[in-house]
């Protein structure tokens, strides 16, 4: 009698490898199914973001998707019907999150101004201007002190006068002059002669600074790098590359001529803009011109001089200390104006002052302010010129501010001298990441994200 029991088992073992083959293929094939639905879904976004905004990045070298399609006005749906033409349809679309440019301080286009730099002149160019941004910080303090003490040596020297019930002669008096001085306009005092100052302005409420911008949402702190230094510096690079100021003698047709000093300062009119700059200049400026008229015992002794004479003429010598701090104090505010027309006017500053590099004479000072151009011959090799100065004023600005009013000056630009009156960087997309839900057959769904920067 023969057995069947080898026949059962491998109908048996038949069975099972005919389930595991079967379980095999069917999930090669969803798992297929999957990849495909991947690969349409990246391709769509692929295409998507191939429909960058491209006067933004032919102008300004900024990656970004338009995201209203030239209407003014973003909406979603406009992201998933273009994500259907491209083959990504059959399937549910949500935006998870999405980053527009104006986002969290402008920290889109601070990433994407400071990769371009990077990648354009690379970590090493920055490296010798790294350790200037302590001692940028540094003058900039330096400079609010010695601001403090001026004023603390000019009420120490009227309350003197005050106590003895006495004035200082205003006739040949440096310090009257220079109290004069300091209610004129700083314009016309710093503008070197030949320059015309611009009157060009922006229409205040049209800025996207100044109205209710577009928001994104989610959260990619998980993508962005950490601000520092060297990216502060390579945005400023940036600005300085792409922004006109007050110093270009190249002829200028955008909004405003004065772009670099709109992006410090945010006033809509250029005359604005460029005396507060000038202002800023005035704090940089007088740091170490108060600094080496310090050490000067020539100067030192003029100025103790000059006092005395003042002082004489009041039958009052106590004072003259206190006069002769002022007329120092005077001196050096009168160089500094010297300085900031020198700049205007193209030429170079020295970093540190000598009594080569000194332009004022205390004679001259009484005259400052006249048609008197003291900057002749004055452009030092080893100085700083008028954009050197820009570069430490953006490095010490406000990030977010400066960031939103470059933005501005590229909206207005690309708007007025590109034709795209629809454009608005707060709907410029740099940054998205999609939920796709689709189905594969039987019932089977798939879920998966989809992300997409500039890179």
């Amino acid at each position: 009698m023969k057995k069947g029991e080898v026949t059962v088992y491998l109908s048996l073992v038949f069975i099972l490898l005919v389930s595991f083959s079967g379980a095999l293929l069917e999930s090669a094939s969803i798992q297929n199914g999957k990849n495909y639905r991947r690969a349409d879904m990246n391709r769509a976004v692929e295409c998507l973001f191939a429909e960058y905004q491209k006067e933004l990045l032919e102008e300004y070298d900024i990656f970004a998707l338009e995201g209203s399609y030239e209407t003014g006005t973003y909406s979603e749906q406009n992201i998933k019907e273009r994500l259907a033409y491209y083959g990504a349809g059959q399937m549910d679309h949500a935006i998870k999150r999405i980053q527009f440019l104006t986002d969290n301080g402008c920290q889109a286009f601070y990433g994407q101004m400071a990769a371009y730099m990077r990648h354009r002149y690379g970590l090493a160019a920055m490296e010798d201007k790294t350790g200037m941004a302590a001692v940028w910080r540094q003058q900039e303090e330096k400079a609010r002190e010695y601001e403090q003490e001026d004023e603390e040596a000019q009420d120490t020297l009227d309350g003197l006068l005050a106590e003895n019930e006495t004035e200082l002669p205003r006739e040949d008096n440096p310090l009257e002059h220079t109290r004069q001085l300091k209610q004129t306009p700083l314009l016309d005092l710093v503008c070197p002669k030949d320059m015309q100052v611009s009157e060009k302005a922006v229409p205040k409420d049209d800025l996207l600074s100044n109205r209710t911008r577009n928001k994104g949402f989610g959260d990619f702190s998980d993508t962005e790098q950490k601000d520092g230094a060297l990216s502060k510096l390579l945005v400023g690079e940036y600005m300085l590359e792409h922004f006109d100021c007050a110093s270009d003698k190249d002829e200028k047709t955008g909004p405003l001529d004065y772009e670099l000093e709109y992006i410090l300062n945010g006033q809509p009119g250029d005359r604005e803009n460029l005396e507060m700059t000038a202002r800023k200049l005035l704090l940089l400026r007088f740091v170490p011109n108060y600094t080496y008229i310090q050490t000067d015992s020539q100067k030192k002794a003029e100025a103790e001089a000059a006092a005395l004479a003042l002082c004489t003429l009041i039958a009052l010598p106590a004072v003259t200390e206190a006069a002769a701090q002022g007329i120092l104090l005077a001196w050096a505010f009168g160089e500094t104006l010297v300085d900031i027309r020198a700049l205007l006017k193209g030429s170079k500053v020295p970093i540190v002052k000598s009594k080569e590099s000194w332009q004022l004479q205390l004679s001259a000072l009484l005259t400052l302010g006249t048609d008197t151009d003291y900057t002749e011959g004055q452009d030092a090799e080893d100085g700083l010129d008028y954009r050197e100065y820009i570069r430490m004023l953006l490095f010490l600005g406000d990030r977010e501010r400066m960031g939103m009013r470059a933005l501005d000056m590229m909206e207005q630009s690309l708007r007025q001298e590109k034709g795209l009156t629809f454009f608005r960087a707060d709907q410029c997309i740099s940054k998205v990441e999609i939920e796709t839900e689709c189905p594969l057959r039987r019932g089977i769904t798939y879920q998966f994200s989809t992300y997409y920067c500039y890179r």
